[in-house]
């Protein structure tokens, strides 16, 4: 007696021992191993981070500080600027003044309703910076701003 019951208890146990046996050895495991996809994710963060600051625009200008209050932007304006030698780019290709028109014809996506941002140095000539603005004027453009800092309260 006590070995039929010791038998079919047996039996069972090693049926259960051995579907488990199949399903951890050979089948396919049913999980998703989030911890690659988290450790990518860190990675991808910190490059990012890292890499933020640097894609701001190139041509270094001091600017101007103002109380102004900033903008809110949806989209990537077109950029021109005057660095403290008069020297002028659009966005970071230097240009002379006589082609802003025609380049900003050129590489406005909006037509003449295309955002154009005037980034001037502090200590630039005010002659130079009223020309490229009358050149964009001229060239059809109506949404033209001028790129200040905000000043710090001291």
């Amino acid at each position: 007696m006590g070995m039929s019951a010791g038998g079919s208890g047996g039996g069972s146990g090693g049926r259960r021992g051995r579907g488990r046996g199949r399903r951890g050895g050979g089948g396919a495991i049913s999980e998703i191993n989030v911890t690659p996809l988290v450790d990518v994710m860190l990675v991808l963060l910190i490059i990012f981070m890292v890499a933020a600051p640097m894609m701001t625009v190139g041509v270094p200008v001091d600017l101007p500080q103002t109380s102004a209050s900033a903008l809110n932007s949806e989209t990537q304006p077109i950029t021109i600027s005057v660095n403290a030698n008069g020297q002028i780019h659009l966005q970071e290709t230097p240009i002379e003044a006589a082609e802003v028109a025609d380049k900003l014809k050129a590489i406005a996506t909006t037509g003449y309703n295309e955002r154009v941002f005037v980034r001037a140095d502090s200590v630039a000539a005010y002659g130079v910076v009223a020309d490229v603005m009358a050149r964009i004027q001229g060239a059809g453009f109506k949404n033209i701003g001028l790129v200040t800092q905000q000043k710090q309260d001291n």
